[in-house]
């Protein structure tokens, strides 16, 4: 049996704030969290603690928000929530929602979380329009929120629970093996000063070519060839490409990124594509100029429009070892590669069957 309340009848709802920047005595030495969209971002959705914090004399009379307290995004990046389990404070992006005192036995923390998913999909659905996006909060305080038996709300917490412990599991997972991977990446490419290898620039090594202008009105869903531009996601598809594979692609526009493909693309003028003549391996190329990716990216052109100079790649110096030790390196990167592969795209799975039963479970008729 599910009874259903107005959001505001079950939460006391309250507005985030900044405390003044210009004031030193409110953010020295903070010991209070104050959560903001890159806590989010960075920590999930279950928080307890945060970036930044501030301190008692930023407080305002209202107080703080008390532990298990969700906080909505509102304005701004609409549709993500988080649940705080410690006393906080949020931006003014957040929208924050405590329990009332009357429901705090029947209403579970984590069911909250949960169910707020659902909130998430019809804050997104009702942003007011004008200068800044924001929610209308007329209908966010009165949309319907379920109040289900204690027993019932345990045994759906309990099912996503688990679904997002095995997440947050292949997630750990995933970066551990990312760490290895960038661990014998690293061993392996230090070669400098090394018997049989030798210095040279990418320049006299490698092809070097910037891309060909977009023509836009060629982008279209006929095309099969991605079109990359100033990002690693494709900006569409043509019927043509200007590189046949087994070539990568420093995206200039996207701050030094790096991309490989063993299949066709096209590659537009924020692109410079690079590949291996006689001497060398492409996919040793491309792992080494990964592993020097910070250097690239601190040599992107900040003025105008991002771009990475040409000439910065020519006097690239890089070790050149055998054909055959190229090889052999890229055959245990590689390795690790498929393996990250392989569990990002459990990752992938295990998450859509958690979005699938999550609105399953929280669908009441």
């Amino acid at each position: 049996m599910v009874e259903w309340k107005k959001l505001e009848d079950v939460f006391e709802i309250r507005n985030g704030y900044t405390p003044s920047k210009n004031n030193p005595e409110y953010w020295e030495n903070g010991t209070i969290p104050w959560f903001r969209m890159e806590d989010i971002r960075l920590n999930g959705g279950i928080l307890s603690d945060s970036i930044q914090h501030i301190t008692p004399e930023s407080i305002k009379k209202s107080g703080l928000f008390p532990a298990n307290t969700i906080i909505v995004a509102t304005t701004a990046t609409i549709g993500e929530h988080a649940l705080v389990i410690v006393d906080s404070l949020a931006n003014q992006q957040f929208t924050a929602m405590t329990r009332r005192k009357s429901l705090m036995q029947s209403v579970l923390p984590r069911f909250a979380y949960y169910y707020c998913f659902k909130l998430d999909e019809w804050c997104k659905a009702n942003i007011r329009k004008g200068g800044f996006a924001s929610v209308d909060m007329f209908g966010f305080k009165n949309f319907p929120f379920p109040i289900l038996s204690i027993a019932e709300q345990q045994r759906i917490v309990g099912i996503l629970d688990t679904f997002t412990a095995s997440i947050d599991n292949l997630k750990e997972q995933i970066a551990q093996r990312r760490k290895q991977y960038e661990y014998y990446r690293d061993q392996l490419l230090d070669l400098e000063g090394k018997p049989g290898v030798e210095m040279k620039t990418l320049g006299d090594i490698c092809e070097i070519s910037r891309g060909v202008r977009v023509v836009k009105r060629d982008l279209g869903e006929s095309g099969i060839i991605p079109v990359f531009q100033n990002s690693l996601l494709p900006l569409g598809y043509y019927a043509r490409s200007n590189n046949n594979g087994n070539t990568f692609v420093i995206i200039g526009g996207a701050a030094g990124d790096i991309g490989y493909s063993e299949k066709p693309f096209w590659a537009a003028d924020d692109c410079l594509c690079i590949s291996g003549k006689e001497v060398l391996v492409d996919k040793f190329i491309y792992n080494f100029l990964i592993r020097d990716q910070h250097y690239l990216k601190s040599q992107v052109r900040k003025a105008g429009v991002p771009r990475l100079s040409r000439g910065v790649l020519d006097k690239l110096c890089i070790p050149v070892p055998s054909l055959q030790e190229q090889s052999r390196i890229v055959s245990i990167l590689d390795t690790f590669e498929a393996s990250i592969q392989n569990l990002e795209a459990q990752l992938k799975e295990r998450e859509k069957q958690y979005e699938y039963y999550r609105n399953k479970l929280l669908t009441f008729e």
